[in-house]
């Protein structure tokens, strides 16, 4: 693990495409970069241009605002699971592991333990990055297992309300009501507030919201890194909606996203007493 995350064969620079190249270069993880940040988007590249999601998805905009907040990416694992957002990840320069469809958090706990174990020194972080149906349907019970027992993992479900990648099944997560294609009879339950049950099983810092605002992902990752870093589990269950599957145009996810901020995605945060504590000695040191 180090800054040099992503290098290019040089016996295969010639031919690599710009995209490629750029990712090795100006990534805003890379060497050359001073300053690292949401406000760097413009100008710096997190993920490549001709990633593996439809067009228009809200998940590969709000993968680049976990990239860029991300306090020490050279020192960050990622633990992913099987669905839409395993997509993405051979498309950045980042250290990446795919893990079964569900035991993601289980995977992400021994993974911590060793960094630990074999980096006593030098603070690692483990980040989890899964669907809804990975998180709280078939992954549930290794999930919140790691939340009992108070694992130093920060996890993030990229909420889309659906089994996207699989023909539009209902999870757990899909509003009551809401009718698919593999689900044309309508969702019988309320969604899993997976937010409001992370808290109740220990998390120190728990958030529900939306990817409308990069400001507000960035903030919520780096708060929540830091208080699993340090204290114990967090969760952020973040909205990116299946625009496909919702029946929306390509250019329409941010529009649908800025409507649930207003309505069922209403912000939702809980700190701990402890967590509170420590981001205000970290805000105060100049660290958030």
């Amino acid at each position: 693990m180090g800054t040099n995350i992503y290098k290019i064969n040089p016996e295969f620079r010639d031919i690599m495409p710009k995209e490629i190249i750029d990712l090795e270069e100006n990534a805003t993880w890379s060497a050359t970069t001073d300053k690292r940040g949401i406000k760097e988007l413009p100008e710096t590249k997190e993920l490549l241009e001709e990633h593996s999601l439809c067009a228009g998805c809200p998940e590969a905009a709000a993968l680049r605002y976990v990239l860029a907040a991300l306090p020490k990416p050279e020192d960050t694992v990622i633990v992913n699971s099987t669905g839409c957002t395993s997509l993405m990840f051979p498309h950045i320069a980042l250290h990446t592991v795919h893990s079964l469809f569900g035991n993601q958090n289980a995977v992400a706990t021994g993974i911590k333990r060793v960094l630990d174990w074999r980096f006593p020194e030098i603070e690692k972080d483990v980040v989890v990055l899964a669907g809804d149906g990975a998180t709280v349907d078939i992954g549930l019970d290794y999930t919140l297992q790691s939340f009992f027992r108070q694992e130093n993992i920060t996890t993030i479900c990229f909420d889309n309300e659906v089994y996207a990648n699989t023909g539009g099944q209902e999870s757990g997560a899909t509003p009551k009501g809401q009718v698919f294609k593999m689900a044309p009879t309508g969702k019988k339950f309320e969604k899993v507030r997976m937010w409001e049950l992370a808290v109740t099983s220990g998390c120190h810092y728990s958030m529900n919201m939306t990817a409308s605002a990069p400001k507000a992902v960035a903030k919520a990752v780096r708060e929540a890194i830091f208080v699993a870093r340090y204290l114990g589990p967090t969760f952020l269950n973040i909205y990116t909606p299946c625009i496909l599957e919702i029946g929306l145009n390509a250019n329409e996810g941010l529009r649908e996203m800025k409507e649930q901020d207003k309505e069922r995605f209403a912000a939702f945060k809980f700190v701990s007493p402890e967590a509170e504590e420590l981001l205000a000695k970290l805000k105060e040191e100049g660290r958030l």
